[in-house]
């Protein structure tokens, strides 16, 4: 494999880590956040959802900026992958106290 076909491969799976990536980072943040706010301070859900809405767009850039800062494309993924764990956890945690989700 040529250095140029590797480090080609190496910017696509970084593109791919900050689109793909970057968007479930800041999906599961978008979701823990408009699950959590109203419980912690008494917002309304649709302030709630709007306030983790917005929040995700800076955790989107963030992933974005951190897929391209990385040394490798394993760091970019790995970090990505380490970035998701807290919010999918938080809401995990909050979907099973809730009873669920959904409508």
């Amino acid at each position: 494999m040529s250095a140029s076909f590797r480090y080609r491969l190496g910017v696509a799976s970084r593109a791919l880590a900050a689109i793909a990536g970057g968007y479930g980072v800041a999906a599961l943040s978008a979701a823990a956040l408009a699950l959590c706010l109203p419980a912690a301070f008494g917002m309304a859900r649709s302030e709630a959802a709007m306030a983790g809405t917005l929040a995700s767009f800076i955790v989107f850039a963030l992933a974005v900026m951190w897929v391209f800062a990385a040394r490798t494309a394993w760091r970019a993924w790995s970090g990505l992958a380490i970035a998701a764990v807290p919010p999918g956890l938080l809401l995990l945690l909050l979907l099973a106290r809730s009873g669920g989700g959904g409508a």
